[in-house]
Order: structure tokens, then C-alpha cells, then sequence
């Protein structure tokens, strides 16, 4: 006989059936048992699903955590340097003569002799140069015979004239006679003034054959040379003779930046220093400005006088111009490393609320690490150092923990 585990077998004494036959019921004890069994699968299986979601979720959280963490960048910040209200600034500077003037023929001809050449040192009205007219000199000629003769017709209507006067106080001659005698006299004395101005012109450019110095100076440049064609002016063919230059006071030309225009008055000393004189001053002083503001580079052009009774120093020479001068508003200095360049402008990065604003700037001098900011600061803000290029105005920023705990540098 088969037994089913689900069932059990039935007998006569036990039953309440016929003798003999076997009656099959199922077992209560074994279908809970799998039905246990079922269900504690169901919950192994439920355990370890909702322990990888649980896992999964923790896992997708802490890492949108983290990456919103590092899309806030973690900065420094420091604060604005104050500049002083007073402080010795080194600008650039041009030396130039203090009179400079090119040396032209008022003559046409040919050089017969030049005394001078270039660093003689000459008082004015000394002879530079000598050129050869001999046009002019026989135009000179022609004109004084022109003179003569002219001279000559006037005396001639003039007796002329006095005469046909006396006649006619006996009505002689006609009054119409008379007339034209005057005229012609009058007309004679006119002839012999122009024929005298003709030759005092004349005159003039056969004066114009010596070349004297101007006033006293250094002969710069000569560019001409005995037997060369003079022609006279200064356009067209014409060409420079020779150079002079005053010397014993020079004139240095400095473009002061605007935040220092009121300050910039004549009066103030200057100092000037060159590289071929290591650690020599020459003392100069700002005799006057322009009295305007360039619009090409918004600084004001000065000038400033220093004594060269020595000569050593040169015009066209290149110097450094180290004077005090004052701030007229407040300037406040910065490293390099904090600046953003930007399409729309210079800009620094400040600390607000924990965002970062971006504040444009202006710049004055630049001192290599450090650049002096004359406009768009007020001293108080906390500077980032270092910002990064993606940060955007309004961004959030994180203080790094060495700035946080030492405080603002």
C-alpha cells in the first residue's frame, strides 16, 4: 500500500468506518509546515531586496551629497592693502633740450665753409657756416643800378616839375602841362622807393649767406658739407644744415595717472635717476602741467626743469622720476592672483554671505605681484585669492579651513 506524507492510514479500530477499509485525510501539521516555510523564504528574499535598495539608496544619496559638495569650490580670501595718502611714485620719463631748433638757409647757393661740427658747444650769434650767392650777388648789383637810374629820373622830373611851376605863375604853360609834371615827379620818387626796397631785400639774403647760432647750445647734427647745393626754407628740397640744442637746462616730460592729477602742482621736487648713473639723484623740480587730462591714456602731462650746468646729462635720454605725490582718493593694493579677466572687463572675485560677487576694478600702477586698485574697492571686502575661471557671480563658495580659523590675511 502507498502512504502519501500528507496523509496517514486509517484502521478499523481507530475508525469509525467499515472494517477494513482505509480512509486517506490531510496531515494539518505538514501543510503549515510548508506554508512556514514559504513564507520565511518570502521574507529572506524581501530582506535581502529591500537591503540592496536600502543599500542602493544610501549609496545614490551620499553621492549626490559629495558632488554637490564639490561643485562648491573651497577658496581664501584676503583683505585690500591700504595704500598710503602719501607716497613717492616712479614714473617714466623723456629727457628733452630746453630749446631744440633746426638749422635752415634763407639763400639759395652752395656751402663755401662751415666752422662747427657736432658736439662744439657755441654762443649765439656765432658763425656756423658760410655759403657761396653769386645770383644773389649779382641780383644785388642789377638792383642798386636799378636804384641809380631810378634815382636819376626822379631828380630829372622833380627839376622838371619845379620848373612848369614857376612858369606857370606867368601863364607860360598850360595848366595841364603843369599837371603832368607833378605827376610824373610823384611817380619818379615812387620808382626810386621800390628800386631801395628791392635792394635792402636783396641785401638780406646776401646777409643770409653767413649762418649764425641762434642762442648757446651744442651742434647736434650737421647734415651738409662744403661744395653741397643749398637750397633755402624748410619744405620741399630744402635741407637741414645743422642741429642745436640748449643744454644747461633740460626739460623731462611725465604722464602723471589721473588719480594723481591734483596733486601734480608746479612746485614739487622730483628727483630723476638713470641707469648710466647707479645711485646718483639729479634734482629737478614740476615747473607745469597741461591743465588737462589725455583721453588716450587719462594722464596729465607735466614738465619738469633740472639744472645740467655739468652736461652729463644727455637729451633724448630715457629716465626714472621718483617723486611724493598724494593720493587723491583712497588706493588699496592687491596680489595678481586675485584678479579675473573677463569679455566684459576687469573684475575681482568678494566674499558675501558665502557667495562670491564678482566686482569690476580699476587698476593704477602695477608693482609685479601686486597691482595698486584705484576705483571699485572700499577696504572692507574679503578678496578670493586664486578664484576659479567658472566662478560666476552669485556662485556659493566654501572658506578654506586655514582661512576660517586664522581669519582674513
Amino acid at each position: 500500500m502507498r502512504v502519501d506524507e500528507n496523509y496517514e492510514i486509517e484502521t478499523e479500530a481507530g475508525a469509525s468506518g467499515k472494517p477494513g477499509q482505509e480512509n486517506r485525510r490531510p496531515t494539518s501539521f505538514g501543510h503549515a509546515k510548508h506554508i512556514i516555510t514559504l513564507a520565511l523564504a518570502a521574507l529572506v528574499v524581501a530582506g535581502i531586496v529591500y537591503r540592496g535598495i536600502s543599500t542602493r539608496v544610501r549609496a545614490t544619496s551620499a553621492l549626490t551629497v559629495q558632488t554637490q559638495e564639490m561643485a562648491v569650490p573651497t577658496v581664501s580670501v584676503i583683505q585690500p592693502k591700504r595704500g598710503a595718502s602719501s607716497e613717492e611714485i616712479v614714473l617714466p620719463g623723456n629727457i628733452h633740450a630746453f630749446i631744440d631748433a633746426p638749422i635752415y638757409a634763407r639763400t639759395n647757393g652752395y656751402l663755401k665753409r662751415w666752422y662747427v661740427d657736432i658736439g662744439a658747444r657755441v654762443k649765439a650769434g656765432q658763425l656756423l657756416a658760410e655759403i657761396d650767392t653769386p645770383e644773389v650777388d649779382r641780383q644785388l648789383q642789377q638792383a642798386r643800378a636799378d636804384l641809380a637810374t631810378a634815382e636819376a629820373n626822379y631828380q630829372l622830373a622833380k627839376t622838371t616839375a619845379a620848373r612848369y611851376q614857376y612858369l606857370l605863375e606867368t601863364d607860360s604853360v598850360a595848366k595841364q602841362d603843369v599837371d603832368n609834371a607833378v605827376a610824373n615827379d610823384q611817380a619818379k620818387k615812387a620808382m626810386v622807393q621800390s628800386a631801395g626796397e628791392n635792394v635792402k631785400r636783396l641785401e638780406d639774403l646776401q646777409s643770409f649767406e653767413k649762418i649764425y647760432a641762434p642762442f648757446d647750445g651744442v651742434i647736434t647734427a650737421r647734415n651738409t658739407d662744403i661744395g653741397a647745393l643749398i637750397d633755402s626754407g624748410s619744405g620741399g628740397l630744402a635741407k637741414e644744415l645743422f642741429h642745436i640744442a640748449a643744454l644747461r637746462t633740460l626739460r623731462v616730460y611725465v604722464n602723471v595717472p589721473q588719480i594723481y592729477s591734483r596733486s601734480a602742482v608746479p612746485g614739487v621736487q622730483a628727483d630723476l635717476t638713470l641707469a648710466e648713473f647707479p645711485g646718483r639723484r639729479f634734482q629737478g623740480r614740476l615747473v607745469r602741467t597741461a591743465d588737462a587730462i589725455d583721453q588716450a591714456s587719462r594722464t596729465l602731462l607735466t614738465e619738469i626743469d633740472v639744472d645740467n650746468a655739468a652736461g652729463e646729462l644727455l637729451p633724448g635720454a630715457y629716465a626714472e622720476v621718483h617723486f611724493k605725490l598724494a593720493s587723491g582718493a583712497s588706493t588699496f593694493t592687491l596680489p595678481v592672483n586675485t584678479l579675473l579677466f573677463r569679455s566684459e572687463g576687469l573684475r575681482v572675485a568678494v566674499l558675501r554671505d558665502g557667495k562670491a560677487v564678482l566686482v569690476p576694478i580699476v587698476l593704477g600702477r602695477d608693482f609685479g605681484t601686486e597691482v595698486e586698485v584705484v576705483s571699485g574697492l572700499d577696504g572692507s571686502e574679503s578678496v578670493i585669492t586664486n578664484p576659479p575661471d567658472s566662478l560666476v557671480s552669485g556662485g556659493e563658495v566654501r572658506i578654506a579651513p586655514q582661512a576660517a580659523n586664522g581669519g582674513a590675511q
